[in-house]
């Protein structure tokens, strides 16, 4: 089931205000625009406060919804406007500030204070502006236990193999289902294991909202007989939380009809019931979880000659090639997350200077080893110019080295114990692979710690090797046949998105990095630290 998109509400409120009135202050209110693209005119109204009277430093009780998606880079203006008539149409107000800012920095400061801007560079008078953001959510799950007692037998030899379906009743009056249990086979009195669903998905949230439950017997060629139902809702099955059971009377419909005597096909037993607290990848930004984002691109001899129009290095005249278009629409969305905006970049697979020795699988980008380290990603796209002309590409082509580097730093952070750090990797690579085996390994040790991996393939080769680290169609395993504890990396090759928006690259890798890194933090039993109370980040 798909996760419901992240609602974000934002408070507003403002201090010295410009004074447009004559004799009395501004009456204001906040208007929120998105981008939806380039141009002037593409900003659309999303939301507006209310409007208050005689006010220069107002706070408004009206809040504004958003939609948030970490993949994407959300362009958002908010606007103050002094109202003096009637019409919604803003044209005819005064103007009296605005700012324009991402939403992915609202939410990694949690609180942000802002000049009011008139226009670029002409600031509003003294006039600043406070955004602070929540995320709208229910973040409960229900976590449930259910065993049966004699069930009817349906299977002419052997008993039933029975499992449960849970249906909610939807605001058309329909039943959807919410969750199935796993079959026990030839069981008539089966244990199912525990399982959680969340509150929004099990019931929306609504303790009194119908539920029934089905109890089936399954049959490989789908033909499952229904065994009984039932019927309840969460504020009944909360009655199992104090540790008594509660206990339904499984009834199959034709049966109760046909029989005066029929009592039940069997009883269903809710042993155990308790709400649970799930958190969102969004607890974890606006809990102070800091994303550390570090770059390894591929300078090896398959690339081609730089000098050469046909090398995948080669810069086009506009200064530009794929290696740098994707590191800018992923990079671009990552470093919103991040507050030192220093970015660790290593170059691999080539030949250095002054020796031009044997080839170097993690030389720091910036040909400086004790400080990798490079201001925004315009810092990565300068020193990958700068360094470009003086490498000779070389090989073999070995990731492990790279990875091994950020999972020792993530290593170190993930001893602190808290949700303080997530590492973010992106290899930017032509896909010619030597070292799979040992990439392999380093993959699986790095799923336990608090890292994700992204491979963007450039260029036309044929990726499988990648395709398999990326472990969707299987589980990755390691050498001697450890599973990966959690799934981390994600590849996808550069051609796909030659053509589209630049948007559309990020969109697609770094839509599971949000779940990976709830999965992670869930995995080590780790809450979001809770946000200092210190002074709101300007």
């Amino acid at each position: 089931m798909a996760d419901c998109v992240s609602k974000v509400e934002l408070s507003i409120s403002c201090t010295d205000l410009l004074d447009k009135d004559v004799g009395s202050k501004s009456d204001p209110l906040c208007v929120l625009l998105q981008s939806s693209g380039t141009g002037k005119d593409s900003w659309t109204e999303l939301a507006r406060t209310e409007h208050l009277k005689n006010n220069s430093s107002p706070s408004f009780s009206q809040r504004l919804r958003v939609d948030y998606y970490f993949e994407s880079v959300q362009n958002l203006k908010l606007g103050v406007y002094d109202i003096d008539n009637k019409s919604s149409d803003l044209g005819d107000d005064d103007y009296l500030g605005g700012v324009e800012l991402t939403l992915g920095q609202i939410v990694a400061s949690k609180t942000l204070t802002r000049p009011l801007q008139l226009k670029k560079g002409k600031p509003a008078g003294k006039g600043s502006i406070t955004i602070t953001a929540e995320e709208i959510k229910d973040n409960r799950a229900i976590q449930l236990e259910f065993e049966a007692k004699n069930l009817d037998k349906k299977d002419t030899f052997g008993k039933s193999d029975p499992f449960l379906e849970f249906f909610k009743q939807g605001d058309d009056g329909k039943w959807q289902l919410v969750y199935r249990t796993e079959v026990v086979k030839n069981n008539l009195s089966p244990t199912w294991k525990k399982f959680s669903v969340p509150m929004q998905t099990f019931c929306s949230s609504d303790l009194d909202r119908p539920l029934k439950v089905d109890c089936s017997d399954y049959d490989s060629d789908g033909t499952h007989d229904l065994i009984g139902s039932f019927t309840t809702k969460v504020s009944e099955l909360q009655k199992a939380g104090s540790g008594s059971p509660v206990t339904f009377d499984c009834i199959h419909p034709e049966k109760q009809k046909k029989k005066k005597s029929y009592k039940n096909s069997g009883v269903v037993t809710l042993k155990n019931c308790k709400l649970l607290t799930q958190y969102s990848f969004l607890d974890y930004v606006m809990g102070g979880c800091q994303i550390n984002f570090t770059v390894g691109i591929d300078f090896t001899g398959s690339n081609g000659d730089p000098r050469s129009p046909n090398s995948l290095h080669y810069m086009s005249p506009d200064g530009l090639n794929q290696y740098l278009s994707a590191l800018w629409s992923v990079g671009h969305v990552v470093q919103d997350y991040d507050t030192d905006k220093l970015f660790p970049a290593f170059g691999f697979g080539a030949k250095l200077p002054p020796d031009y020795q044997a080839a170097n699988h993690e030389f720091a980008l910036n040909f400086n080893p004790t400080n990798p380290y490079c201001k925004g990603i315009e810092g990565i796209i300068e020193a990958y110019r700068m360094v470009m002309p003086q490498l000779r590409l070389s090989g073999p082509t070995n990731f492990s080295p790279i990875i091994n580097h950020v999972s020792s730093i993530a290593s170190q952070a993930a001893q602190s114990n808290n949700a303080s750090q997530y590492f973010v990797l992106l290899i930017l690579t032509d896909g010619e692979i030597t070292d799979f085996d040992q990439t392999r390994d380093a993959i699986v040790r790095a799923s336990r710690l608090p890292l994700s991996i992204i491979i963007v393939g450039v260029g036309p080769a044929d990726f499988k090797a990648m395709e398999l680290l990326d472990g969707d169609d299987g589980v990755l395993r390691s050498t001697v046949g450890e599973a990966v504890a959690r799934d981390i990396v994600q590849f996808v090759p550069y051609r796909q998105f030659k053509d589209a928006p630049q948007a559309s690259l990020a969109k697609s890798v770094l839509a599971e990095v949000p779940n990976q890194l709830v999965s992670y933090f869930k995995m080590r039993g780790l809450d979001p630290p809770k946000p200092a109370t210190a002074a709101p980040k300007s």
